[in-house]
């Protein structure tokens, strides 16, 4: 007997190929490129930021603790978005208001 689909398993599946498709182009728009003007960051079609050089711990420090940057930052490696820790916990700071804080 043949177990059905959850549907959710379709989705996830779909995200997935969709996943490893941008990071395919990504790799192609850099290998593309002349050899001396390869980077190995930048975006995919204006919108989704890559990065495929070897992290640094002030690459990690500036990705994920950035009180006054934005709450999504690219990726330290990799493609797409990463939270900003730094960001949220400032803005929950101030979501607390004065006289709130523990």
């Amino acid at each position: 007997m043949q177990a059905l689909a959850c549907p959710s398993m379709k989705g996830q599946r779909l995200i997935t190929i969709a996943g490893i498709g941008l990071v395919g182009a990504s790799v192609v728009q850099e290998l593309r490129k002349p050899a001396a003007e390869r980077t190995w960051n930048g975006t995919l079609m204006g919108i989704f930021p890559y990065d495929y050089r070897m992290p640094t711990a002030e690459r990690v420090a500036e990705r994920l603790w950035s009180p006054e940057g934005p709450l999504f930052v690219p990726m330290i490696f990799g493609l797409g978005w990463t939270l900003n820790v730094g960001r949220l916990v400032a803005v929950l700071r101030g979501a607390t208001g004065p006289g709130l804080e523990g």
